[in-house]
Formats: structure tokens, C-alpha cells, sequence
């Protein structure tokens, strides 16, 4: 199960629905992200997309799916981006007079965030940042819904699914609607023929390093994380052509060499994982109604940014499915239900 999914279905508990979870349990892109909240691009200094909007619902969201799980996964997390120039400090400085960014960019410069880490031109610190622990959230949630009947461990086939006038049927299940939430994996999906998903693989490194002295997150040629017991979380990588879930050599020698540019400590790499980010051709999520069949329904294609957006985008889903509310034009997979149409062949 996946941040799409989890949040499905945790804001259909919430509203008091009958809801049923299908998952293979295998890995996925929402179990090895590094589960970020963070508004600011910082490659360019610029806000995510609907950022503010989205940074609110989150935290709201996760801090009630705590309560419900009696489990903490949600915490404040430091991001310090490293400059490489006097150049990008001064595009950092210029990018917080923006009325929109300076909540975010902090205007202190930061010598130092740590012993180990290279810094010949300063840090700067974003704030209103924070981290979700996915597996511990989504681990969680499986145990508990598995244990309450609402979770099945196995495969969804899609020729068992029958559409009926009133609702959808499945098995021995009876239900109003049904939301895909598949991730890269709906290209493999029969009613959604013609999605313009491209995925995005993604490798992270994990390292061991006792000297390195860190406690908060640094962002440069790779973002690097602590995670406790002097190991960290080093990525992450960005392939659209490679769809395998396999390590690569390739993504660990890139990870490695702008590692040995940012650190000044030995360390030791302890394991490698990939995952396949959801990605489309523009950008956006893909979140709606089938175009054929109303009660089919998908919440897909949030990309490296799940954890934020996926609050925000459940709740336009179900406002759509409950109340018929029209999904932001920006995020409504209705942009690209002539394709869908074309690809079923009406």
C-alpha cells in the first residue's frame, strides 16, 4: 500500500465508510521515499506547486491519522540547503524578498550544520519542514486494517471486477465506488488505458558513518538524512528510462561521488533500495473519474512529493465522489480522458 491508497482510505474511515483495501504487499515508491514536507524547490528556490495549501492539510492530516494509529511517524525536521557559489547565495536571498517564499527561507547564513559536512559557501536553513516515517505509518496501517477484516494481501484482478448500474462488485464485495490507487503500476490497469504515466525510478543509499555528526537534514548534489544509530539516508536518484526495481551499480556510483563532495568523514554503504516514483507528463497528479465508467474512480501520480500532496488530493477525490465537487482543474485526470477514450476505443 502507498501514500495514495493510505490516504484514501483513511479519510473514508474517517468519514464513517465501508471501505476495502487490496495490496500485493510488495515495495513500493511510497515505502522507500524519504517521506519530505517541504514547499521549496530547492534546485531552484521556487514554491511547489499549491504548496501552502497542501503544507496546512498535511499536517493536519498526519497528526490525526497519529492519533487514530496511536503511533508517532510525523516530526520537525531541519533542511539546510549548502550553496555552491556566492552566485546561489545571493539567488537564495533574492528568492526571499518574494512575499510567497520568505516564510520559508530562512535570510541567516549557516556556517556550519554539522561535523563532516563540506561547506565553503554557507548554508540556508528552509523553514515550517517536516518528515513522515512512511513505513512506520504504513506499516501500521496494514497491521491494523488486516487485522479488522479491511485489508486483503493479495493481488487485485481486474477480471473479477464487474460494473453494475448501482455500484461495483468484486468477489463477494459490494461497494458504491472503487479508487485505484496503483502508483506506476497502473499501466498495467485495463480501464486506464492510455495514462500518460512516465515514472521516475528513484535509488537511495543507506550509510554508515560513526564521525559524521549530524542532525538534520542537508540538501546538495544529494540530500542526506539521519536516521539514528550513526546511519543515514543518502539520495536520490532520478532515471525515466530505467523500469526495473533492481539497485544499479550506475545509481550507486552517482550517489557516491556527489556523496564524497559533501562529506568529510568515512562511511560505509550499507544497503540500496529503488523504487519507481509515480510521474506524468506534466507534472501533476492524476486524481478523478473514469470517463467511461462512473464508478470508477483513481488517485495516482504524485511523484517525489506524495507525502505532501496526497492530503489534499484525497480530499478533492472524495468532495468529488461524495458531494460532486470538481477536482482542481490542475490535478482533475479529466485533462486526459480523451486519451483514456481513444485507448479503449470509444
Amino acid at each position: 500500500m502507498g501514500i495514495a491508497g493510505a490516504a484514501a482510505a483513511f479519510k473514508l474511515e474517517q468519514e464513517g465508510k465501508r471501505f476495502h483495501v487490496f495490496d500485493p504487499g510488495r515495495l513500493n515508491a511510497s515505502k522507500v521515499a524519504g517521506g519530505v514536507m517541504n514547499p521549496v524547490i530547492l534546485k531552484r528556490f521556487t514554491l511547489a506547486w499549491k504548496s501552502n495549501e497542501q503544507l496546512e492539510t498535511a499536517r493536519i492530516f498526519y497528526r490525526e491519522m497519529e492519533q487514530y494509529l496511536q503511533t508517532s511517524f510525523l516530526s520537525p525536521v531541519e533542511i539546510y540547503r549548502k550553496f555552491a557559489s556566492v552566485q546561489e547565495q545571493n539567488n537564495w536571498f533574492e528568492a526571499a524578498d518574494n512575499h510567497q517564499l520568505s516564510p520559508f527561507l530562512d535570510t541567516r547564513l549557516h556556517k556550519k550544520v554539522g561535523n563532516g559536512i563540506s561547506g565553503s559557501f554557507s548554508f540556508g536553513k528552509v523553514n515550517h519542514t517536516a518528515r513522515v516515517q512512511t513505513q512506520v505509518m504504513l506499516s501500521a496501517l496494514e497491521n491494523k486494517w488486516r487485522s479488522e477484516g479491511k485489508l486483503s494481501q493479495e493481488s487485485f484482478r481486474y477480471e473479477d471486477l464487474q460494473l453494475t448500474e448501482n455500484g461495483v462488485q468484486y468477489k463477494d464485495l459490494t461497494a458504491r465506488n472503487i479508487i485505484f490507487c496503483e502508483g506506476f503500476g497502473v499501466l498495467h490497469n485495463p480501464y486506464f488505458k492510455g495514462i500518460p504515466m512516465i515514472g521516475n525510478k528513484g535509488e537511495y543509499l543507506i550509510i554508515e558513518a560513526p564521525d559524521l555528526q549530524l542532525e538534520v537534514m542537508v540538501k546538495a548534489g544529494v540530500f542526506i538524512s539521519p536516521t539514528g544509530n550513526g546511519r543515514f539516508v543518502v539520495g536520490a536518484t532520478y532515471n525515466n528510462q530505467d523500469k526495473t526495481m533492481q539497485p544499479t551499480l550506475q545509481a550507486r556510483e552517482e550517489l557516491e561521488k556527489k556523496l564524497s563532495e559533501l562529506l568529510e568523514v568515512p562511511y560505509q554503504v550499507v544497503d540500496q533500495i529503488a523504487g519507481i516514483r509515480p510521474t506524468t507528463i506534466d507534472r501533476r497528479p492524476l486524481v478523478g473519474q473514469h470517463p467511461v465508467y462512473p464508478r470508477i474512480f483513481i488517485s495516482n501520480g504524485f511523484g517525489s512529493r506524495g507525502v505532501l500532496t496526497a492530503p489534499m488530493a484525497t480530499a478533492a477525490l472524495l468532495d468529488l465522489m461524495d458531494h460532486g465537487t470538481p477536482v482542481p482543474l490542475e490535478m482533475d485526470v479529466s485533462r486526459f480522458h480523451k486519451r483514456i477514450r481513444k485507448a479503449l476505443g470509444f
